[in-house]
């Protein structure tokens, strides 16, 4: 599969569960900005999703 340069992930706070949606590249992962634990990834956004 043949990846793009801009790609959407979803990033989590460990602490108060807090997410949000972020485009990669970027230079490192945001703080929460509602505790200003460090964010990780939670899920990567590349295909639609069949409910």
């Amino acid at each position: 599969m043949k990846r793009g340069k801009r790609e959407p992930i979803e990033i989590l706070c460990p602490k108060c569960r807090y997410t949000e949606i972020i485009y990669l590249p970027a230079e490192d992962l945001p703080r929460c900005p509602q505790c200003k634990a460090q964010m990780s990834i939670s899920e990567l956004l590349d295909e639609g999703k069949s409910y």
